[in-house]
């Protein structure tokens, strides 16, 4: 240290301004003085104990950690009546139906899903009578809690996640899967007789019976 040089000076010591600021400087960086300064830990500490001490300051003849319990009690006391009269807050769990599908923003539940390929079928628009129906299946199994959808979930990908509660028709949702596909991303047409196997397989999954109730959902993958 600066102080532990100057010791070892031959008096007198006679410094000018300037050198006597840089020798305090260089004494007071070094380490031993920086680690006794108090952490931010250390202020924060002593000013809530500065708190406490400052509600109980009219409290004659009590030792500080009895203020401290009276105060944690005081406060405990405060968190059990804004329960009591607010009640407790819920947790938001995101619902089913606030999960978009395919990475586009769709909301709409199954059922309205349902009535969307209908008006398409009704005027001949079969890409889009597809399309709505492909997610209103999807839309059903998600809110039946059978199936989870993912950011980038495929229709592929939700097709394997649902032959996992429904093996029986893994063929079936492949194929939907692939009619959706086309009509969505390759341009295709399609045709009343796709529309109506997709709408078929939705009547079926919409009332079927998962093969193995887990108690959670399969996750789809892209």
């Amino acid at each position: 240290m600066v102080l532990t040089a100057l010791a070892r000076l031959e008096p007198p010591l006679d410094p000018d301004a300037p050198e006597a600021r840089r020798w305090v400087v260089e004494e007071l960086a070094d380490p031993e003085y920086r680690a006794a300064e108090p952490t931010l830990f250390d202020l924060a500490a002593q000013a809530v104990r500065d708190w406490i001490a400052s509600l109980f300051s009219g409290a004659t003849g009590l030792p500080v950690p009895t203020l401290a319990l009276i105060a944690v009690l005081v406060v405990a006391g405060l968190i059990g009546l804004g329960l009591l009269v607010f009640g407790l807050p819920r947790l938001r769990r995101r619902s089913p139906g606030s999960v978009p599908l395919f990475d586009d923003g769709d909301l709409r539940d199954a059922a309205t899903l349902r009535r969307a390929a209908e008006r398409a079928a009704a005027s001949g628009d079969w890409a889009l009578a597809i399309e709505e129906r492909f997610r209103a299946l999807v839309r059903g199994l998600v809110e039946r809690e059978l199936v989870r959808v993912h950011p980038g979930t495929t229709a592929h990908g939700m097709a394997r996640a649902a032959s996992q509660p429904f093996p029986g028709h893994g063929a079936a949702l492949e194929r939907a899967a692939d009619a959706f596909d086309g009509v969505r991303y390759l341009g295709r047409a399609g045709d009343a007789r796709t529309h109506a196997e997709v709408a078929a397989l939705d009547a079926e999954l919409e009332t079927a019976r998962a093969a193995a109730a887990t108690g959670a959902a399969v996750g789809a993958d892209a």
